[in-house]
């Protein structure tokens, strides 16, 4: 995931996603065509009337008998041309509908693409990299790309056509005059090459630190709470504007460099105009061009210039979209997580760890460890911070797979059920509750969409949620917003109890599901719980050791070893670790 992705891969990737939408930008292309073709047609006809007005003027200078200026002659040139930049406004106009239409199809397929990306990525791999970094893939440069391609896309086609068209035309006014213009095209491009190799690192550079930026933002939101109640304000300030500072400086340099191509380009344009100025002078003289022909073929110069002026001046968009499209392309590469093919399980006997092996890194959180649950059991996990609690229930849901050992249910290795199939087997609540935006009825059927008005009010009545819900002015259809701040933490945490509930699980994980609530809302629901998890194998994970006497199995962890385990009765008697952090707990009551 850190090599170097090539831009040329990128832009293999944007051509995908383009493909499907070629007939219209081939229409695109063809209104572009006609509109620049329109557009070069236009310096030969105005040269057409300056010449007609010239020949008159010389005519009724001679004193030629008859002469005057045609002016019906004039108007139906006029009229002509006019026709011709109604042809180009209009062919302009539905180029632009095509590319626009065809851009934004595509900008859509390839954020639906990415947010499959996330959701077929593993949850070591999201763990493995900054969410801000990955939001800001999917919005800042999908964005830059879409920008970039709406206002570079048409002026490169159209910029093509129009150079390709305008030596066409220069060509038939006067061959060495044209030459003369060629020979400056190899010093732009030197100019606009040499440039854009420098500041294309100083593009990438400018996306990652957007990145970086993102990250930071998206950490001091959901740490807030965390960082003014440690006062660690001034650090973040500190840290943000350290990052800010080294995108100020990638993006002055990229920039800089980028515009500085639009004089230097315009100076050359200058010295070319200079030059054919003289040279046409001397034809015009001897008469072998006219000066509406001169004036046509510096018309035709500015449309040589133009497009690589408008060119250098995007060039800005342009780095910036070719860095983010790799950015891009770099997280639709990541490895998917790999999976068996799906196939429904029962668990009829028993759950068992055998000698399993863990670690973050170099850091070994489970040495070895082995039990078994019994169907229906309750299991309580007990140890201190990083002892491995959490790390044995994100085994056993796959959100990691075992380094040594292995995990099976009814003596099946868990690495061979797929996935999502082991996991509509479990139902989860843990401490740090997660509600999203909506009502509260759509927040507990996001378990289970398809259960019924009376499993819903069952559930609700379980998780002792009657009475707040009925208290609530518009009941189930109440509104909870974004971060849930119009409900309290115990409610929060009720609401993610009846999600549970309403999923009907084989398998219960709570994780520390009542460490965050009052002591009258754990008594209401622990009656609830015992209920819920009877039949269930049900894992608990808590500090607070009066929630778990009832488990039919308590295993205690220390330093990723099973140093205990037993019922709650069995490790009082043995006076071990599980009885002095049980005393510990209760005299300090």
């Amino acid at each position: 995931m850190k090599n170097k992705i090539k831009i040329p891969y990128s832009l293999k990737t944007l051509f995908k996603y383009i493909s499907p939408y070629k007939k219209t930008f081939f229409a695109s292309i063809l209104m572009i065509i006609i509109s620049n073709f329109a557009m070069v047609l236009a310096p030969n006809i105005e040269g057409m009337v300056t010449n007609a007005i010239i020949k008159d003027l010389k005519n009724i200078a001679s004193s030629i008998p008859g002469a005057h200026i045609q002016i019906e002659k004039i108007i139906s040139i006029i009229s002509f041309l006019l026709i011709i930049y109604i042809i180009k406004t209009f062919s302009q106009m539905f180029g632009m509908f095509f590319i626009t239409e065809s851009i934004q199809n595509t900008m859509r397929d390839l954020r639906n693409d990415c947010i499959k990306k996330i959701n077929s990525l593993s949850v070591k791999t999201i763990d493995s990299h900054p969410k801000g970094d990955i939001l800001s893939r999917i919005t800042n440069d999908v964005d830059t790309i879409s920008t970039a391609m709406q206002q570079t896309f048409v002026n490169i086609i159209s910029g093509i056509m129009t150079v390709t068209f305008a030596f066409i035309m220069m060509f038939r006014v006067n061959l060495l005059m044209t030459l003369c213009v060629i020979l400056f095209i190899p010093i732009s491009y030197f100019i606009i090459r040499k440039i854009a190799s420098i500041s294309q690192k100083s593009f990438d550079m400018q996306q990652k630190s957007l990145g970086d930026l993102s990250a930071n933002i998206t950490e001091s939101f959901t740490g807030y709470n965390e960082i003014i109640l440690y006062g660690k304000q001034d650090e973040y300030e500190k840290k943000f504007e350290k990052i800010n500072s080294e995108l100020k400086l990638t993006a002055f340099k990229a920039q800089f460099l980028s515009y500085f191509m639009s004089p230097a380009l315009s100076f050359i344009t200058y010295i070319s105009i200079g030059l054919i100025s003289v040279i046409g002078g001397f034809y015009c003289i001897n008469g072998t061009i006219s000066v509406g022909q001169l004036q046509a073929f510096i018309r035709f110069i500015w449309q040589v210039n133009e497009p690589l002026s408008q060119v250098s001046q995007l060039s800005s968009q342009i780095q910036s979209s070719l860095s983010a499209m790799s950015r891009i392309h770099e997280f639709l590469e990541y490895n998917n997580e790999y999976d068996v093919e799906k196939r429904d399980i029962s668990i009829n006997r028993c759950i068992s760890f055998e000698n399993v092996e863990f670690g973050y890194g170099d850091k070994k959180v489970l040495k070895g460890i082995s039990f078994e649950v019994n169907k229906g059991e309750t299991v309580a996990i007990v140890g201190a911070t990083g002892s491995g609690k959490t790390t044995i229930v994100n085994l056993l849901m796959r959100f990691y797979d075992s380094q040594k050992g292995k995990i099976e249910i009814d003596g099946i290795d868990i690495k061979s059920i797929n996935r999502e199939k082991l996991r509509e087997r479990f139902g989860m609540v843990l401490q740090d509750t997660w509600l999203f935006s909506g009502s509260i009825k759509d927040n507990i059927l996001f378990s289970n969409p398809n259960a019924s008005e009376t499993e819903l009010k069952k559930a609700c009545k379980l998780a002792n949620l009657e009475e707040f819900i009925s208290s609530l002015p518009h009941g189930y259809d109440t509104k909870i917003d974004e971060e849930a701040d119009n409900i309290s933490q115990g409610e929060k945490q009720l609401l993610t109890i009846a999600r549970a509930i309403l999923k009907n699980p084989d398998i219960l994980i709570l994780d520390e599901a009542t460490s965050s609530i009052d002591t009258k809302t754990e008594k209401n629901i622990q009656g609830a719980m015992d209920h819920l998890m009877n039949g269930r194998t049900s894992f608990i994970i808590a500090h607070r050791l009066s929630t778990i006497k009832n488990a039919d199995k308590i295993i205690v962890l220390k330093d990723g070893n099973i140093i205990e385990s037993g019922n709650h009765d069995e490790l009082l008697d043995k006076k071990g670790f599980y009885a002095d952090l049980y005393n510990a707990q209760f005299s300090s009551l």
